[in-house]
């Protein structure tokens, strides 16, 4: 049985952050401009690290402690606290395709096999402990991009798929078999769109996406510089803008973590210096906690997860 980690409790507040009495969150996170994954404790202090310069796009702390990422664009692996590999999975070009491919998500499910998303095969496989496929689910891609099919990917507690589409700027849920059951495309929100990473940039390349229990889904839109929440009839309920919280600018919305008080930590990436990497935020898009730390990590924080919260935590 596994069991979760108790080492993780709380990290420092940014100059953002709200409430005198506010504690703040450890936080895992990681960084290619720095070159490594790391635990941020309460002082600001790293308490682990592991060296990695691949660009981080997903990150998870197993319920056995271990964490699990991603060290190149093909390699998906597991690292003890004592920064061993104690699991490994290689994707490689599926039959008949002789392109690049990219693993950005991937997620150990309740069974033990570790669901992960290849872009350039358009597929998402299931794979065992020993490193086999037992399934393979069939993506539907308009224009094939081994760096654009997908972003972030979570299987559903109903066996289905929500992926990010990052090339079509679309969230879809796939069934079991592969067959699209709902989608959602993003929008410019009324406004032009616009290159770069930093908060001038402006698009819909999606980045996250996650199934609420109301049965709506809340959207990291990436480039599109905002967190939006959609029914399953495709209605926008409610959202943060990229000016929407005070002192804050929004750039790559990216990290989305509903906390089991119904707030939320969204990840603010390539937002320059100005701006804090993390922010958890309420419902009425009051900020009561930010990260904001350039000494650890830079400006292409992508993914990262707070530890130490108690109860269920959707991610």
């Amino acid at each position: 049985m596994r069991r979760f980690l108790s080492l993780f409790v709380l990290l420092p507040v940014a100059a953002l952050a709200a409430e005198p009495d506010k504690k703040g969150y450890k936080v895992l996170a990681a960084d290619r401009s720095t070159g490594k994954v790391a635990i941020i404790n309460e002082k600001g202090e790293v308490e682990w690290e592991f060296a990695n310069k691949h660009d981080v796009h997903d990150l998870h702390l197993l319920p056995n402690g271990n964490i699990l990422t991603h060290t190149s664009h093909t390699t998906v692996v597991e690292i003890t606290p004592k920064k061993e590999i104690a699991w490994k999975y290689e994707a490689k070009p599926k039959d008949g395709y002789k392109g690049k491919v990219e693993v950005h998500a991937f997620q150990r499910l309740d069974d033990g096999n570790t669901m992960v998303a290849e872009s350039g095969n358009t597929r998402i496989v299931e794979v065992n402990p020993k490193g086999e496929i037992v399934k393979t689910v069939p993506l539907a891609v308009a224009k094939p991009d081994a760096h654009r099919d997908t972003r972030m990917v979570r299987k559903l507690a109903n066996g289905h798929y929500l992926v990010c589409h990052e090339g079509e700027g679309a969230v879809k849920e796939y069934d079991a078999d592969g067959k699209v059951v709902w989608e959602y495309k993003l929008d410019l929100n009324g406004r032009k769109r616009s290159g770069g990473h930093g908060p001038e940039g402006h698009g819909v390349e999606v980045y996250g996406a996650v199934r609420l229990e109301s049965g709506n889904t809340l959207i990291a839109g990436g480039n599109n510089n905002r967190v939006l929440e959609v029914n399953p009839k495709g209605e926008v309920v409610w959202q943060i803008d990229q000016k929407d919280l005070p002192g804050i600018t929004l750039a790559w919305v990216t990290t989305l973590q509903v906390l089991p008080n119904g707030n939320m930590v969204i990840g603010n990436c390539h937002a320059t210096d100005k701006n804090p990497q993390l922010i958890e935020v309420t419902r009425d898009k009051k900020v009561v906690w930010t990260f904001k730390d350039f000494k650890n990590f830079g400006d292409n924080l992508a993914s990262a997860q707070v530890l130490g919260v108690k109860g269920k935590v959707i991610r």
